[in-house]
């Protein structure tokens, strides 16, 4: 007997386990992992269930649930982490989230910003001995001729004399031809240029003389009198068509397309929608500023995924107990026949009519001519408990700024009417007259949860939304006009909320309890206790009705703002806008001394001659930088004076540069005068910024204006340094950028010192 109950066990444990698929098990792990939290394991568990069972819903449901969950998480601990300065952790975060759910571009955005970062953070570190390099604009493909000079060299030059000798001066400096408009005025002018580029010492004398100058060719320049007619007629336009990649509706072509009007006075553009292109036909400055604004407008519009959750729970209880006897009896005389009355011989006979009873008739009642009604008793006993839940989840994707829209539920016929009074002449009833019209039309309400959201993305990843949700349904209906009209309860909210990303916001919450007693039954008895019960009905009933509804707004895409599109650029003045390139604005490099100018040249006397740069002294020692001392014991708490001493150095006037340390151990205080670039009297200008937190000190001293520079060995600064906990820190110079008195690097070799503090 006992074999054959194993056997029974064990045949049900099969039927049980074949009857529990493995896709099941892995489905029911993965709503567990859910609950907790831990999206990573419900993803897996619930890749795997689908993996088993690809056409079912539940598990793909479940399954874009988990994805969209573990991807938000890892993109917030990727956040964390890179706000810490953990930018290798923070790119895997960001990886794993790209992997979970690839259709979140924030993570691919952090992804790409953070491998900035660390590419940043490596090349800095590289380069931090190195000169910085020159970021000088990119060149413009449809440029006007460029200068092509026989002579690079910087110009130095002070006159006084006509504005034509003064321009055929600096052409023949620079090995150019210089014609003229015939409108252009004889002026005086006088100039003094002092190592200055070509394109510098063109408009600075331009300036002086009212006018302004354009290439004809490579070796020829026209100079032409700054007049706004003469501008149209001279200054070459190019044509140029933009093609936008994320604009969406026409609207947004015609904001930036009236953008560009206003800011560079453009009067021949063009907004093309079928093409999403923008055609304009300016000057190559113009042009250049174009494609600046249009870089930093063309961007991807922020989105959002809004969870609406709407929950409403419903309890109703009814409670009917209790006998309810009769409440009313009646006696109704109804006489069984009629009466015949004989007088004098004749005959005269009354009859009554029915129901009614007459005089003579009263004298001969029985008791077979009274009918009696009893009262009745009626038994209750009821009892009703019935809940109901309602749980919606839906979820709204929207672009920035554009509205979303979500209907669910049904759309629900409601009649609406028009009366067309009768026409005709002569009576209503006559052949010429048309009876009146009911036309019944009917218009459909969507009836459910009904939700309208507008989101606004904010830089530091806050959403403001503008939101409606309607929660309704068909709670009755009434007759009206013959027709059934149903009748639509609503719970309804319409405002404006900001949420950080992630946030839930209970957007409304109703509660509503009806508890309704009613006791029906005989006066005085129906409150007597026990006997209440045989003489009363009571009726009891309580109604709970509660809904929430919760709004938790999640960013899938940001904008991406890089450093090029903060960065402001050179625009001209109002009336004549103009776009330089970075090398335009800065002083000429110097050329070696093999470089000379054309033999034929007449310079003034006051021209100098430039100078290459000097890196060492007299002995060919090479400059340096370093601290003095260079190995320091400390205890915690103690502080001490660290000299920054140049050797060998020629004409140094400004020295700025970086300092780094181990934060946990030392920390710079205070930053003092050395005496080496005061040269005596002269007073230095010492500029600091000292970033305790991350162990940095940014340390400038710079000469007087128009002074020259000092030469030798010295202590240019002191440095304050404290012991703050045990431990050994390196104080380095990482990055410098010395100047000498003709705004020349001057090449240094750096030195580090080494600090122990003692507990």
């Amino acid at each position: 007997m006992q074999r054959w109950g194993k056997i029974a066990l064990f045949i049900g444990i099969g039927l049980v386990v074949a009857g529990c698929p493995k896709g099941r098990t892995n489905f029911n792990q993965g709503r567990k992992a859910q609950d907790l939290q831990d999206y990573d394991a419900a993803f897996e568990y619930y890749q795997k269930a689908l993996k088993t069972d690809p056409g079912n819903p539940e598990y793909k449901i479940k399954f874009d649930q988990a994805r969209f969950g573990a991807g938000e998480l890892h993109t917030k601990n990727g956040l964390k982490l890179r706000e810490k300065g953990d930018l290798e952790n923070a790119a895997s975060e960001f990886r794993k989230a790209a992997f979970m759910d690839p259709s979140s571009v924030a993570a691919e955005q952090e992804l790409r910003k953070t491998i900035e970062m660390i590419d940043d953070r490596e090349r800095t570190a590289n380069a931090a001995s190195e000169p910085p390099p020159d970021n000088d604009e990119a060149e413009l493909a449809s440029d006007p001729p460029q200068l092509k000079p026989l002579s690079r060299a910087p110009i130095n030059l002070k006159m006084s004399n006509d504005a034509k000798v003064v321009f055929d001066t600096i052409g023949k400096l620079a090995g150019l031809t210089v014609i003229y408009d015939p409108d252009f005025p004889a002026r005086r002018i006088s100039v003094e240029l002092n190592d200055v580029t070509l394109e510098q010492a063109l408009d600075i004398v331009c300036i002086e003389s009212k006018a302004f100058s354009t290439p004809i060719s490579e070796n020829i320049i026209l100079v032409i009198p700054d007049q706004a007619q003469k501008r149209r007629d001279y200054e070459e336009q190019f044509m140029r068509t933009f093609y936008l990649s994320n604009t969406v509706q026409a609207q947004d072509l015609t904001e930036i397309v009236t953008g560009l009007r206003q800011l560079l006075d453009l009067k021949r553009i063009q907004q093309l929608n079928a093409q999403n292109a923008i055609v304009i036909r300016a000057t190559p400055d113009q042009l250049a500023l174009a494609e600046k604004f249009i870089k930093d407008i063309d961007k991807a519009k922020p989105e959002v995924i809004i969870q609406v959750e709407v929950l409403e729970a419903r309890t109703d209880r009814m409670r009917d107990l209790g006998i309810l006897p009769g409440q009313s009896a009646s006696i109704a005389i109804n006489p069984n026949s009629a009466t015949n009355n004989n007088n004098n011989g004749s005959n005269n006979s009354n009859n009554s009519a029915a129901g009614t009873v007459t005089l003579s008739q009263l004298t001969h009642l029985n008791q077979n001519d009274l009918v009696l009604t009893l009262p009745s008793a009626t038994a209750n006993f009821l009892l009703t408990d019935s809940t109901t839940r309602v749980v919606q989840n839906p979820e709204v994707r929207s672009l920035d700024g554009q509205p979303a829209k979500l209907n669910i539920g049904d759309r629900v016929p409601v009649a609406t009417g028009s009366f067309q009074a009768g026409v005709g002449v002569g009576s209503t009833s006559g052949a010429g007259f048309v009876n009146p019209l009911v036309n019944t039309q009917f218009q459909y309400i969507d009836v459910g949860v009904n939700v309208e959201v507008t989101p606004r993305v904010h830089p530091n990843r806050d959403v403001s939304l503008k939101v409606q949700i309607e929660v309704s349904s068909v709670s009755n209906f009434q007759t009206i006009g013959g027709i059934q009209q149903p009748v639509i309860s609503q719970r309804k909210i319409a405002h404006e909320i900001r949420l950080k990303e992630g946030e839930s916001s209970i957007l409304a919450g109703l509660i509503t309890k009806t508890d309704t007693k009613q006791l029906n039954g005989w006066p005085g008895l129906a409150h007597v206790p026990i006997l209440k019960h045989l003489f009363s009905d009571d009726n009891r009933s309580s109604d709970d009705d509660e809904i929430l509804m919760i709004l938790t707004p999640h960013i899938v895409r940001m904008p991406e703002w890089t450093e090029s599109n903060l960065k402001a650029l050179y625009a001209g003045s109002e009336t004549n806008v103009q776009a330089k390139r970075a090398s335009e604005m800065r002083a000429p490099k110097q050329q070696p001394p093999a470089a000379s100018q054309p033999t034929n040249v007449q310079v003034p006397a006051a021209q100098t001659n430039a100078q290459a740069p000097r890196n060492s002294d007299q002995s060919g020692k090479p400059a340096q930088i370093r601290f003095e001392p260079r190995d320091l014991s400390l205890k915690t708490g103690q502080t001490m004076t660290v000299g920054v001493v140049v050797d060998n150095v020629s004409d140094l006037f400004s020295i700025p540069f970086l300092v780094q340390y181990n934060p946990a151990v030392i920390s710079v205080e205070e930053v003092r005068h050395g005496g080496f670039l005061q040269a005596g009297d002269q007073e230095i200008a010492i500029v600091q910024r000292v970033d305790k937190e991350h162990g940095q000190a940014i340390i400038s001293a710079t000469r007087q204006p128009n002074t020259a520079g000092t030469s030798g060995t010295g202590t240019i600064l002191g440095i304050v340094i404290k012991a703050l906990g045990p431990g050994t820190s390196k104080l380095s110079i990482v990055q410098i950028n010395a100047r000498d008195s003709q705004q020349r690097p001057i090449q240094l070799v750096t030195g580090e010192a080494s600090v122990q503090v003692e507990q």
